[in-house]
């Protein structure tokens, strides 16, 4: 464990170096966020309708623009070859970096989504299943995120080749966060979708690491 905190110190250490990438992702999320008052008219009862899925629609996709990342500056430098010498094995490697990619977006975007609802006029009921939501939804993108870069390293085009494996899998997670919201806006629980949220998440903690290691491997040979 300790080696992994280790490799996590390390991850977040890099990022803290280069804060554009995580900059970047929080501008696009506000950004993409913002626009769609102006697209579709300052109605209050329109915007309230939508925004739970607007939030967690720009919250995906301004994720995935950090994702190639992952795995990308190791790969180009030789250090995943060194990583992947350390007494520890490459599964845990993964969890590192996809905890350290989480912390440096996910858990800002988790932050900067109740604001966003504020600026579309979500009702106060959807806020808390919102970040609970967010809270389950963000660490399973950086998970299966980190297994889209595992694929594409060395490929051509890599990012564009990682949205077309990496998004069908994150339509589920979306669909059920917003359901979520949704269902506690209109006087429902919204427990149900938030426990399938969970189970998603257990389930990618467990098989996410051990696709992301092969691919790995693969790609070093």
């Amino acid at each position: 464990m300790t080696r992994f905190f280790l490799l996590v110190q390390r991850e977040l250490r890099l990022s803290v170096r280069q804060p554009g990438d995580a900059a970047a992702v929080l501008i696009f999320f506000v950004l993409a966020t913002v626009l769609f008052p102006f697209g579709i008219g300052p109605e209050a009862n329109i915007l309230a309708r939508i925004a739970p899925g607007v939030v967690l629609v720009a919250a995906l996709l301004a994720a995935m623009l950090s994702l190639e990342r992952i795995f990308a500056a190791d790969f180009e430098d030789g250090s995943l070859e060194l990583l992947a010498l350390l007494p520890i094995p490459l599964e845990a490697t993964m969890l590192a970096k996809a905890l350290a990619h989480w912390l440096t977006t996910g858990l800002p975007l988790l932050v900067a989504a109740p604001l966003m609802g504020v600026l579309l006029n979500m009702p106060e009921s959807g806020y808390a299943p919102l970040i609970a939501a967010m809270a389950l939804a963000t660490p399973t993108v950086s998970l299966i995120g980190a297994v889209g870069a595992s694929l594409v390293l060395g490929a051509r085009r890599g990012g564009v080749l990682l949205c077309l494996l990496v998004l069908p899998l994150l339509i589920p997670v979306l669909i059920f966060a917003a359901g979520a919201v949704d269902a506690a806006m209109a006087g429902f629980g919204a427990r149900q979708h938030l426990l399938v949220l969970g189970g998603m998440l257990l389930g990618a903690l467990v098989l996410c690491p051990w696709a992301s290691g092969a691919a790995l491997r693969q790609a070093m040979e």
